[in-house]
């Protein structure tokens, strides 16, 4: 079995990634990054999607980015919107993507892995430029420029299996691989124990997946989905 490294925020995408990663045989290290993010239910999330979805370790690396703020996600002046924007969002954290790929690039390169796998997402796109397919090939190449294992003739890929699949898609193929999406926490602004608040783009686009995927949403919000 290959080795994987799996970023794992403890959201619906990345739970489900995980459980893609071990449906095709990867032995997988899951790795969650705390950054300084308005909660930490999400990473209550990652360790206990972890624990039960066949992950061989789960590490938490630390990282603060709160001292550059930037993002209504990292500066608690900047509010969490609670209707549609149009551009790129306040949510949008300024290297967030990069510093997790690049972690989970050293660690892989420790564990002798040649495969990450990450949860972005562009077709329900965020806005977030990180999260688009050539950001992801460009990473890629960076990361085989970078690494003594790419040097030695050893490249490592960047999976992003979620990139071109709706959130209903997500959802369906996490369904059939048996995804507990209880466990998992996507809400921007979700209380500490993990409760949604219904209203953030997040909530609207997990809301809104399920219904399409006639899937029941096991989430738990603070405001009724009828009154959202």
């Amino acid at each position: 079995m290959k080795n994987a490294v799996v970023l794992l925020s403890g959201g619906l995408d990345s739970a489900t990634v995980l459980a893609m990663a071990h449906a095709q045989g990867f032995t997988c290290y899951a790795l969650s990054v705390d950054y300084g993010q308005r909660h930490h239910a999400e990473l209550a999330a990652a360790q206990h999607v972890a624990k039960t979805s066949g992950a061989r370790e789960h590490r938490v690396a630390c990282i603060d980015l709160t001292g550059f703020g930037g993002s209504a996600l990292t500066d608690s002046n900047i509010a969490v919107p609670q209707q549609p924007t149009a551009g790129i969002p306040v949510t949008y954290v300024p290297a967030r993507n990069t510093i997790m790929l690049s972690l989970a690039m050293a660690w892989a390169e420790v564990l002798e892995s040649r495969d990450i796998f990450i949860g972005v997402n562009a077709v329900d796109y965020s806005g977030y430029p990180d999260c688009r397919p050539e950001y992801i090939e460009a990473f890629e190449r960076m990361a085989n420029l970078a690494t003594r294992a790419a040097v030695e003739g050893h490249p490592l890929t960047v999976h992003a299996p979620l990139l071109h699949m709706s959130k209903a898609e997500i959802i369906r193929q996490g369904n059939m691989l048996g995804v507990d999406y209880a466990q998992t926490v996507s809400c921007y602004q979700a209380d500490e124990s993990g409760r949604a608040c219904g209203v953030c783009d997040s909530c609207r686009l997990r809301s809104a997946g399920f219904i399409s995927a006639g899937v029941d949403d096991p989430t738990r919000y603070r405001i009724k989905q009828d009154s959202r």
